[in-house]
């Protein structure tokens, strides 16, 4: 009698890939280092893809730079294709969280090729939301210290001598010239007007998480957590 024997195969899982979506000053930044302590994702910003493909001088990377020093924009093509190899780099391989790319719906059909060639997928497209009013008056409130870069605000946190750092007794303080309401309005309507379709192909896809970015920090970075342990379980 011969014995059958049985060999169990555990199934590779795929690392998790996040994508963040919010407007200007909706926290982005602060909840991505916080995904990345929490769970040892990396996050992977177009622009420091870009810095970085070009600095190593990738052939992709040399397709960007030749691009950007003509002044032109850098094609979905070369950003897919420098995205390819920043994937294949060991550090991703507990996953990513992608953060200004996809910024449209072809972009985000070519990201699913992408993904698919290594088995991957969008597990949530987490949409930070904001109340646009509260918006303008947070960031065109904003300035910082011009000698140690600590940040103040008119309302939220002024420092305790009127102009002068707390940090470093510095009294250079200095305001972005794009933070002020008109501007961010125009920003927070230009956001809108491009991401409502990506939105909509997250949503039918199952993978939108939306999160209310309006409370405290913490309490968003707990719900956020929650969103990605939901869409990464198993």
């Amino acid at each position: 009698m011969t014995e059958s024997k049985t060999t169990n195969t555990v199934a590779e899982i795929a690392p998790p890939v996040l994508i963040l979506l919010g407007p200007p000053g909706a926290g982005k930044g602060t909840q991505a280092r916080m995904l990345e302590q929490r769970y040892g994702l990396v996050q992977l910003s177009t622009g420091d893809l870009l810095r970085a493909a070009v600095a190593e001088g990738s052939e992709a990377g040399k397709a960007a730079d030749k691009v950007m020093k003509s002044g032109g924009l850098v094609s979905d093509d070369i950003v897919i294709a420098i995205l390819r190899d920043r994937l294949a780099d060991p550090d991703t391989s507990k996953g990513v969280i992608l953060d200004g790319f996809p910024r449209t719906t072809v972009q985000a059909e070519a990201l699913d090729a992408l993904l698919a060639e290594n088995g991957q997928q969008i597990d949530a497209a987490i949409s930070l939301e904001v109340d646009d009013e509260a918006m303008v008056h947070r960031i065109a409130g904003r300035y910082t210290c011009g000698n140690c870069g600590e940040g103040y605000h008119d309302s939220f946190k002024q420092p305790k001598v009127e102009g002068v750092c707390d940090v470093c007794g510095g009294t250079n303080m200095k305001r972005r010239a794009d933070d002020n309401a008109e501007t961010v309005a125009e920003r927070l309507a230009a956001y809108h007007k491009q991401t409502a379709p990506l939105i909509s192909y997250y949503d039918k896809r199952g993978a939108l998480q939306r999160i209310d970015a309006m409370g405290p920090i913490d309490e968003i970075a707990t719900t956020v957590s929650r969103a990605v342990s939901q869409a990464t379980q198993g």
